[in-house]
């Protein structure tokens, strides 16, 4: 996977475990699950529902805009709720993000989440040719392209 590369933004919580915060290959961004931690004091965030969802998605945001994106990049999101009973107050704050052309998405019920907070979120992000530096350059181009005969040497 000679394209594979790893994505990391100081405006988003820092891993607490073995993964990347996030993974770049072949154009797409791969978000790892986020879960309500504040990125500056890195403190878990325990409040309402609605309050760990708008710190998740916030968090989600800044990874994707420090990557040169957008949130109508997003292609697809994955949503594990502590308690389905909360998803239409967590749908409240998650349309805020996605108001139109919403990405494709799964929501369902996991149980028991990480640290026991009430939602955790992951996602799939197309990332813009020209205004991402970890996008396929013209340099991979030229060395996909590049006849092997003229790298022979002399």
């Amino acid at each position: 996977m000679a394209n594979k590369k790893i994505f990391f933004s100081k405006k988003a919580p820092k891993p607490r475990g073995p993964y990347s915060q996030a993974v770049i290959h072949n154009g797409l961004m791969y978000i790892s699950g986020q879960i309500p931690i504040d990125p500056v004091s890195g403190s878990l965030v325990r409040a309402t529902i609605e309050e760990e969802t708008e710190t998740v998605l916030n968090n989600i945001k800044n990874i994707v805009e420090d990557a040169g994106a957008n949130m109508k990049d997003v292609l697809k999101v994955t949503c594990y709720l502590a308690d389905i009973e909360d998803f239409a107050r967590f749908n409240n704050v998650y349309k805020k993000y996605f108001p139109q052309n919403s990405p494709a998405r799964t929501t369902f019920q996991a149980g028991k989440l990480p640290l026991d907070v009430q939602v955790e979120l992951d996602a799939m992000v197309a990332l813009p040719f020209k205004k991402h530096r970890y996008s396929q350059t013209k340099d991979y181009r030229r060395t996909r392209t590049t006849n092997p005969k003229k790298l022979k040497s002399k």
